[in-house]
């Protein structure tokens, strides 16, 4: 398994595109950029609160294309998910499943607690909030799923 060290924390803040001023902020100011290489590649990120690579909460957005799987993983810490548009389906477990995921439609709100194995995919443009505590990390269930070793 593969956790992401605080240098790698650091890159996901420096290539964060809007680093939160805490400040109220209305969704068509949001900057997005790449996501970092941890994430497989095409979606998007913004930081809207806090800093993911220190103690503390943050928060961040993550906006994906259709068809946008993430592999299973799980994290240190409990990772809460609240989608604001599209549809993202999350469900527990060692491999990406689709017929174990539920379908969560914008409103709806899931939690992984942590070292919980979860997945994760879209059947449209997506745009979740996740929330948890810092320090951020990520460890994938199968290291061969690990994008950033692609």
């Amino acid at each position: 398994m593969f956790k992401f060290t605080s240098a790698v924390l650091l890159l996901l803040v420096s290539t964060a595109p809007l680093l939160a001023d805490d400040m109220p902020v209305n969704a068509d100011a949001i900057k997005w950029g790449p996501v970092p290489p941890f994430l497989p590649a095409g979606a998007k990120m913004a930081v809207v609160a806090g800093d993911p690579s220190k103690d503390g909460i943050f928060v961040l957005r993550l906006q994906m294309p259709a068809n946008y799987k993430i592999p299973a993983h799980n994290h240190p810490t409990s990772e809460y998910v609240t989608v604001l548009s599209g549809d993202f389906n999350i469900g527990m477990g060692d491999k990406l499943d689709e017929a174990k995921g539920m379908h969560l439609t914008a409103g709806g709100f899931g939690v992984a607690p942590a070292q919980m194995n979860h997945f994760a995919w879209t059947t449209s443009a997506t745009i979740v909030q996740v929330h948890g505590e810092g320090p951020f990390a990520i460890t994938y269930v199968n290291p061969a799923d690990d994008p950033s070793k692609k």
